[in-house]
């Protein structure tokens, strides 16, 4: 899998090509600027798998990465974050990029392929992003809806545009006599483990089936394949809905969802001001930085609807230079500048100083 794998998903086409040119040329990227933690030169090849929503920021840390280290490779497969920790169990690449971290019992039980033998994992939060509801509904632009609704269209309770439901927090605006096409990702996804964990905490009545990364069987609506998926669908079809990852619903009718006695849009700084209002889950280790989110928020401009997507990788590596190069990119991903230039071309919302201390420590613990 080579870089131009990640070029050619359609994310953000400036980025995308700045990337394929590090890559394939080994040349230096003008314009990117690498953390001083990245300076020394390395060489060889890292290579990554999962979450799609976090595509365009690893390909701008892959670009600062590689304008620093222009003799090495970065090979990143977005093939979402099911896929991407399974194979890092298996041992078939070098580190994961994933929308939910590994849970607790899933450590204990071990067995990560891509570690040296009793090596323990990082988990560092280095994409904080919101999941944009996404319409299609001719003449319409944005809507307000309450978790229960949006549960209910989802679940399949409400289904058509002109619904009592959703005319109750949308005064004023037309809503057609229009059937609803609820749109769910085909993949076991990260992204649909953050939007039906949103829902369940939401709106449990509703949404009966929990927190689940693969669409409950039996539940309506149309499955695609991935992020972009989603959204072309979304696009495609008149009367569909979906959920995205915000970096890819930029031009998109979305929803406002309430949050205390107010309506908020998605954006970075309400997925910041929720993660602010989170904690680190008890019983996680030293170099495992795993949230739970508090979905409830009533946190004035907090947008409980988002994702943490995490760099995973080994405390130990069998291949001391495969070790080297993780620390090194992991870095580029958590230091000012990367979280810079991920918030500029994804959209995603810059982790704070304390938790680029936190997350630079437990990089420190990758050997």
């Amino acid at each position: 899998m080579k870089l131009s794998r990640i070029a050619q998903l359609g994310a953000v086409a400036a980025i995308a090509a700045l990337t394929l040119t590090a890559c394939a040329s080994n040349e230096q990227t003008p314009g990117a600027t690498a953390p001083e933690e990245t300076t020394s030169a390395l060489t060889g090849q890292l290579v990554g798998q999962g979450a799609s929503s976090q595509q365009v920021a690893v390909q701008s840390w892959t670009a600062m990465f590689l304008d620093a280290n222009p003799d090495a490779q970065v090979d990143y497969d977005p093939a979402g974050s099911g896929t991407g920790r399974e194979s890092f169990q298996q041992g078939a690449v070098n580190f994961a990029g994933s929308d939910r971290a590994f849970k607790i019992d899933e450590i204990s039980a071990g067995g990560f392929g891509a570690c040296a033998d009793g090596s323990g994992i990082v988990e560092i939060p280095a994409y904080i992003s919101p999941i944009a509801v996404i319409f299609n509904v001719p003449g319409v632009d944005a809507l307000d809806l309450d978790a229960a609704t949006v549960a209910g269209i989802f679940a399949g309770t409400i289904t058509n545009w002109n619904d009592p439901a959703i005319a109750a927090t949308n005064d004023g605006v037309e809503l057609p006599d229009l059937a609803i096409n609820p749109v769910h990702r085909s993949d076991k996804s990260g992204t649909t483990g953050n939007f039906t964990d949103y829902l369940a905490a939401n709106a449990p009545d509703v949404w009966t089936w929990d927190s689940v990364e693969e669409w409950p069987a039996g539940v309506v609506g149309e499955a695609a394949e991935k992020t972009s998926g989603v959204v072309n669908a979304v696009k495609a079809g008149e009367g569909s809905v979906g959920y995205a990852d915000s970096s890819q619903a930029g031009g998109i009718s979305s929803v406002n969802i309430k949050v205390g006695d107010e309506f908020v849009g998605h954006s970075a700084e309400g997925a910041a001001a929720t993660l602010d209002a989170s904690a680190i889950e008890e019983g996680r280790s030293e170099g495992d930085l795993a949230f739970e989110i508090d979905r409830t928020t009533t946190e004035a401009g907090a947008y409980p609807l988002l994702l943490v997507s995490y760099l995973i990788g080994c405390e130990q590596y069998e291949d001391a230079d495969v070790a080297a190069l993780t620390k090194a990119f992991f870095t580029t991903a958590v230091s000012e500048e990367g979280q810079q230039s991920a918030a500029e071309n994804a959209g995603s919302a810059p982790i704070s100083d304390d938790l680029r201390t936190q997350s630079l420590a437990a990089i420190e613990l990758i050997k």
